[in-house]
């Protein structure tokens, strides 16, 4: 098993989605934590401009957005399964939705004044003034639900997963954990951080036996490292080999950018050097991480090539 490094910090939603699956494997892992706000020097010393948190590293391959990350850890350390056969397919889609929907109604809704002063307690008016710049330059064209909108949609979804438990099943989908159970405990998690808001979890007694449940998982076994010392692991690393399927007007070698489609549009540029139906992947050089692979899925990003001068 090589050696993976998560790059997160303690209040990501996403980067809790992956710890627990870090624990639901068994992993042992090495921790970097970095900055929730821009600047992050280190973090785009690895990944050349992606600064969504988290990502994970494997020597001087550098994997972006958990979509891919979880298939990686998963084909890494098979057992137990996070894509069970018996669900094959509707754990891809509701994993999709909780990621997607689920989470942009839950964590702006525990983000309302009574919850924020939870989840960011710490934080002085100096970093909360800065902290909401930093997300609203993430994701500029989102329009934030009120309250009442909020908590509307939000108990729609969470009626949906009580629905799903309902037959006293212990996960989702059934019997075994799947990548639907931590794509939607990430924002279950993050609501409890805000005691306010929770208390609205009341309500759902069955997602909130099946949280403890997730929860039970941890985090697996984590020792701490420095971003400059996961900087040289990159500059020292080898490279996991690659496919290249070539597709219309994308050859191997070519110049391009990778670009999220859904926020955060922080292109990527590079030489591409893999692609796939699921993965793309390309190749950049920097003066302190060296040659690095940078890995995305192929799903909410874009790839494109420079427009001629």
């Amino acid at each position: 098993m090589p050696d993976l490094i998560l790059h997160h910090y303690a209040g990501s939603p996403f980067s809790e989605k992956v710890r627990l699956i870090l624990g639901f494997k068994g992993l042992a892992w090495r921790s970097v934590v970095v900055p929730n706000i821009m600047p992050k020097p280190d973090v785009l010393a690895l990944t050349g401009g992606y600064r969504r948190t988290p990502f994970m590293q494997i020597g001087a391959d550098i994997y972006c957005d958990t979509a891919l990350m979880c298939r990686v850890i998963d084909a890494l350390q098979p057992e137990p399964p996070l894509y069970p056969m018996a669900t094959a397919g509707i754990a891809d889609i509701v994993a999709q939705w909780a990621d997607t929907a689920l989470f942009w109604t839950a964590v702006p809704f525990t983000l309302q004044p009574a919850g924020a002063t939870h989840v960011l307690k710490d934080a002085t008016p100096e970093m909360l003034k800065a902290f909401g710049a930093d997300r609203a330059a993430m994701n500029p064209n989102m329009r934030r639900a009120t309250v009442a909108d909020g908590a509307a949609a939000l108990s729609n979804y969470l009626g949906r997963l009580e629905h799903l438990l309902a037959d006293g099943r212990p996960f989702l989908l059934g019997a075994l954990a799947s990548i639907a159970d931590f794509s939607a405990a990430q924002s279950v998690w993050f609501i409890h951080l805000a005691p306010p808001i929770a208390a609205l979890l009341q309500a759902y007694p069955k997602v909130e036996a099946w949280y403890q449940r997730m929860r039970g998982f941890g985090h697996g076994t984590f020792t701490k490292t420095s971003s400059a010392e996961a900087i040289a692991v990159a500059a020292q690393g080898a490279h996991a080999p690659l496919s290249f399927t070539a597709e219309t007007g994308l050859e191997q070698g070519a110049d391009v950018t990778v670009t999220p489609s859904d926020y955060a549009h922080d292109a990527v540029a590079g030489k591409l050097v893999g692609l796939s139906a699921q993965e793309v992947v390309i190749e950049r050089r920097d003066e302190r991480a060296g040659t690095v692979h940078v890995h995305f899925p192929r799903i909410a990003f874009q790839i494109k090539k420079p427009q001629p001068q």
